[in-house]
């Protein structure tokens, strides 16, 4: 299984990767690479002010390709499948109030 390494130097960074919309969480990953829906994926994040990777595998559930309309850039979102680390639960922790905001993120 492929694994993708993403980490965020600030909380607006992962605001805007960050899908609460998916079941279980998911994160949006710029990547120039092409995914197919529903490929598995092993994910390694780094989330702000923190040393250790947390890994969770998951599933493409969402893809931005290039040239799209939207000046969202390219990547694919992944949605959480295995995470046993509550990864999920962490990132909501840390957004907090964020998550209500009315600023533009890399999906919708």
């Amino acid at each position: 299984m492929e694994e993708l390494t993403i980490g965020f130097n600030d909380l607006k960074d992962l605001y805007r990767s960050y899908m609460p919309f998916l079941k279980s969480g998911g994160l949006f990953v710029r990547t120039p690479r092409q995914y197919k829906m529903g490929q598995s994926l092993a994910l390694s994040v780094t989330l702000p002010d923190s040393l250790e990777p947390i890994v969770v595998t998951g599933k493409v559930a969402w893809i931005t390709p290039h040239g799209s309309q939207s000046s969202n850039p390219a990547g694919i979102g992944i949605s959480f499948i295995d995470d046993k680390a509550q990864l999920g639960a962490q990132i909501e922790k840390l957004l907090g109030g964020m998550l209500n905001s009315a600023d533009p993120t890399h999906t919708i």
